[in-house]
């Protein structure tokens, strides 16, 4: 237990919770957002739609699937190997390990070939992990947002605020 309790805390620390709460974006126009209604894909691609996702994926506590998938956008717009192996580690650390009180759901097979890749990180060792993310969030997620109070509010503004000019 004691050991679990130092590595939350040690998870709460790292760089990667620089990664600020919300991504800086312009507010969304009612195409947009009516427009996430019919992609998940749209949704994923905007980063208003990624801070509203994230926010509905807060109130379900499972917000560490959007900070995985971001971690991993992240690395793979890395080019620096020394910069790479870092971010690899600590997206390891805090979302791969089992110790991570932010420890993302995956499957044994891909916890297998991450491991492997874990010994020469890429900028792609976390492909196949975050695929399944992208994939639970599409499934399980996406159609509970879609009829949530946080979603259908902001259609609603966005909608009247359209309206009103």
């Amino acid at each position: 237990n004691e050991d679990r309790e130092r590595a939350w805390r040690a998870s709460r620390e790292t760089k990667l919770e620089t990664i600020p709460n919300c991504e800086a974006c312009a507010k969304p126009t009612p195409e947009e957002v009516r427009g996430w209604a019919q992609s998940f894909d749209k949704l994923m691609k905007s980063p208003a739609g990624r801070n509203i996702f994230r926010e509905f994926l807060r109130t379900e506590y499972s917000e560490e699937n959007m900070l995985f998938w971001l971690a991993c956008e992240e690395l793979k717009n890395e080019c620096n190997k020394h910069s790479i192996d870092e971010k690899a580690r600590m997206i390891y650390e805090d979302y791969i390990s089992i110790l991570s009180p932010k420890e993302v759901s995956l499957d044994s097979r891909v916890r297998e070939v991450i491991n492997r890749k874990m010994q020469e990180p890429s900028s792609h060792t976390f492909d196949d992990a975050q695929l399944q993310i992208y994939t639970l969030m599409h499934r399980d997620s996406y159609p509970r947002f879609l009829n949530s109070a946080i979603y259908r509010s902001l259609l609603q503004s966005v909608s009247r605020s359209s309206s009103e000019s």
